[in-house]
């Protein structure tokens, strides 16, 4: 644990050094001048500096917590798209017999029934999982250059849709499915005639037709919230001003905090002449941990607003589906060569 501990200390000091590198550079500047300049007349009082820093640490914790709840909500979304999906494998393999048809089919054919359905449901969850990696002109933090040197991609970004849905449905239907602009909405849509076939063939006994046709509309909603977080960015005039804000308090702080170590080591300075010289070069480090601890806050918050994104940050959607995945098909007795790997874990994390 305190290995672990260690390795996520080191990548946030990592993901966050260029930004580290900017304060050092401020406040390298601004020490330099005043030490080597007549600048002690460039100062601002504490007060208004105080009141604008407590004035960003109140919108950042607010940008924060609305973060994390649309991170939590989302991860709540898919939990629901995990039991879904199992209660749906389970009504599948239980509710498709041929207890009430009108010509009874082979057990091949029941299964076969039954594998449709289910390769359909994890087309439904790629389509999903591919609609909520799309790039949105507000999703702007998997541009940073700290996440693309790391080379962490999705798996989305690195595969077709149309070549992943080949394998799992028919011809026809992804014909059908590619033809449409909401795929995974065209994908329930074929479950629901589906089913309704299977019922009027009388191998779906009517009550159970209604159950999974609830599933349906479960998992229906669950993609309505899931689309809802990804289509309606984090406000757009907070998200901005607040960053805005950040930069202007971050830019004062020397102002302030510069003159304040010159006063103490001049205090200092009538009886310890060197340590009082010197004392001011102790702004350097103040200044750049309480700008980085700022920025690293705000920025935390802007990786956050969009879950779906695709950064280290967000909700792993590719590792759950493909969790479902495996589960549906083991279940359909495939063996393990027939069904696909979990998607790795890449520099401990997951997408």
């Amino acid at each position: 644990m305190h290995i672990k501990k260690y390795y996520s200390s080191l990548e946030m000091a990592i993901w966050t050094r260029f930004d580290t590198f900017i304060f050092l550079f401020i406040i390298l500047a601004w020490v330099t001048a005043y030490y080597f300049l007549d600048l002690s007349w460039l100062r601002i009082p504490w007060t208004p500096l105080a009141l604008i820093g407590t004035a960003v640490a109140f919108v950042i914790g607010f940008q924060n917590n609305a973060a994390y709840d649309r991170i939590w909500e989302a991860r709540k979304i898919w939990g629901g798209i995990v039991n879904a999906s199992r209660t749906f494998g389970t009504f599948t393999q239980d509710m498709v017999d041929n207890e009430h048809a009108k010509v009874s089919l082979d057990e091949k054919s029941l299964q076969d029934e039954i594998r449709i359905l289910t390769y359909r449901h994890i087309a439904w969850m790629t389509a999903l999982r591919y609609s909520m990696r799309e790039s949105k002109p507000w999703e702007t933090s998997v541009n940073h250059r700290t996440n693309r040197e790391w080379g962490m991609i999705p798996p989305e970004k690195v595969s077709n849709l149309e070549d992943e849905l080949t394998c799992l449905i028919s011809r026809s239907d992804l014909d059908y499915v590619m033809s449409k602009g909401n795929k995974q909405t065209a994908m329930l849509y074929l479950q629901s005639h589906h089913l309704k076939k299977l019922k009027l063939q009388g191998n779906m006994w009517e009550f159970s037709f209604l159950e999974l046709e609830n599933v349906i509309k479960e998992l229906f909603s669950l993609q309505g919230k899931s689309e809802r977080i990804k289509n309606f960015p984090y406000p757009r005039q907070f998200a901005t001003l607040n960053h805005f804000f950040m930069w202007i308090f971050v830019l004062l702080l020397p102002l302030a905090l510069v003159p304040q170590f010159a006063d103490i080591g001049a205090k200092i300075g009538s009886d310890h002449s060197i340590i009082g010289n010197l004392f001011i070069w102790l702004s350097v480090p103040m200044y750049v941990i309480v700008s980085w601890i700022f920025h690293t806050m705000e920025r935390m918050g802007r990786t956050g607003d969009n879950p779906f994104e695709g950064t280290a940050n967000d909700v792993p959607i590719s590792n759950i589906a493909r969790a479902i995945e495996i589960d549906l098909r083991q279940n359909l007795g495939e063996s393990g060569e027939e069904i696909p790997v979990q998607f790795p874990t890449t520099k401990h994390t997951q997408f």
